[in-house]
């Protein structure tokens, strides 16, 4: 099976981003990053994370939209979805979780049924 790398963006990769990573890294077939868009971001995006995606989740439109401002040659032709989620969580929240798999279900790749 091929594995796709996910990378999870919001602005302080403190919250949103980092719960997204941690609660999908253990699905089967793909690989998880997070990073902020932020320079004083937990972990700040830079162009390697970005080559490295396959497909690029923002939480919200501004996250995009500096995504394509900074690193326009870096994301190129990849996928950039966007899961609107407003910075309104805590990390790990239960709603959180909750809302980043219902917007998550249909990029997730189907897991093959146990034998």
């Amino acid at each position: 099976m091929t594995v796709k790398n996910y990378l999870f963006v919001c602005s302080q990769n403190r919250l949103r981003s980092p719960t997204a990573e941690q609660i999908f890294a253990s699905h089967p077939g793909i690989e998880t990053l997070s990073a902020g868009t932020n320079n004083d971001a937990e972990t700040p995006l830079d162009y390697e994370m970005l080559q490295w995606a396959d497909t690029i989740f923002v939480m919200e439109k501004t996250h995009r939209t500096k995504l394509q401002k900074r690193f326009r040659a870096a994301i190129g032709g990849k996928r950039i979805i966007c899961l609107d989620i407003p910075d309104d969580y805590e990390f790990m929240d239960p709603e959180l979780i909750r809302l980043l798999e219902v917007r998550m279900a249909r990029f997730l790749p189907l897991q093959p049924p146990s034998a």
